[in-house]
């Protein structure tokens, strides 16, 4: 069993016009983590808010981190979204394990522990389960539930609840992730597909007291559309040409089966073809068999320009075994690491 609480936890917390909750939540997480013992920082982000919520940011680092150790504020020149507020926190974060929760007040600090001591069962990403979720039926909860059940299907990683920002990272799970669109949900999906172990807790769910919703049913394609291109990625970013390649067979086999009837209509049936849709049916499907392989190989050469240009891996490392001496070798020349 792994000793987490004695390394740097890092806290992510992304705001936007939570001007009325963020001295109540920096009061609670410093609370919390103090009660607890815990080596921690705060990173505060605040994403372009219009109130005064960074004056009380400012203010709140002020009275709870009179040392100035513990708690750091990132402020946005506008709004770029939840999933870019999250992203710019596990960049700045340096600790072991990378928290992040919702800055509304309904994530519950004092589930904190809970995820540190479930991470500590060898877990590399602990997932918050709002089993008694706070909030409307009709436009959050069903349609999450509908979109839990969805992600759940197309990614293979089962979780109740992908919604909930409360999560605990392992370090090298966040560190190499770049997020788009919506696609902090998904983290833990695109974690078990680099081999982490993934798991769930129930944790608890307060109702909004202050502020106003942030989302709706708005955002509901925005995530079904980032869904589809987790899957694509996920599965065939290293090997486009077999989705395009598959497609482009696929057209293959219909043109030819196409042309088949038709020339056994002409032959054995006498039928003319001038009114027939086979023949122009034959004629696209064999145009778009071309084109998906084309598309193929231009996305082949495309990852590999990806890959090579950034030195990018298409493999995830769990460990190495090797002698202490080369390790303290390579570990004195790698400044990312993990406290």
């Amino acid at each position: 069993m792994k000793n987490i609480r004695s390394k740097l936890i890092s806290i992510v917390v992304p705001m936007y016009n939570e001007q009325d909750n963020a001295l109540e939540l920096v009061r609670q997480i410093t609370a919390v983590a103090q009660s607890n013992e815990l080596e921690y920082e705060l990173i505060l982000v605040d994403d372009g808010s219009k109130d005064q919520t960074m004056a009380r940011l400012i203010e709140a680092r002020e009275m709870y981190d009179k040392s100035g150790e513990h708690i750091r504020i990132i402020e946005f020149r506008r709004n770029f979204g939840q999933t870019a507020a999250i992203s710019a926190g596990f960049k700045f974060a340096r600790g072991y394990v990378v928290i992040p929760m919702d800055g509304d007040l309904q994530n519950d600090p004092a589930d904190i522990p809970l995820l540190l001591k479930k991470m500590e069962e060898g877990f590399d990403v602990v997932s918050g389960w709002r089993v008694n979720r706070q909030d409307k039926a009709l436009s959050r909860k069903l349609p999450s539930k509908i979109a839990n059940h969805l992600i759940g299907k197309i990614t293979g990683v089962h979780l109740h609840d992908y919604g909930c920002t409360l999560k605990a990272y392992h370090c090298d799970v966040v560190r190499q992730l770049k997020l788009y669109g919506e696609m902090h949900r998904f983290i833990p999906a695109i974690a078990k597909w680099s081999g982490a172990n993934v798991t769930e807790i129930p944790v608890n769910h307060r109702p909004r007291i202050y502020g106003v919703a942030k989302y709706g049913l708005g955002r509901t394609w925005k995530v079904m559309l980032d869904l589809l291109t987790i899957k694509f990625l996920g599965t065939f970013s290293t090997r486009p040409i077999h989705i395009f390649g598959g497609m482009g067979l696929l057209s293959l086999c219909g043109s030819t089966v196409s042309a088949l009837y038709m020339i056994y209509l002409k032959i054995f049936e006498e039928m003319s073809m001038s009114r027939s849709p086979l023949p122009v049916l034959s004629a696209m499907l064999m145009m778009m068999a071309v084109q998906f392989m084309l598309m193929g190989l231009l996305a082949e050469m495309q990852c590999r320009t990806y890959h090579e240009a950034q030195a990018k891996p298409t493999y995830v490392i769990r460990n190495i075994i090797e002698s202490d001496k080369i390790a303290q070798e390579e570990e004195d020349t790698d400044d990312d690491q993990c406290r």
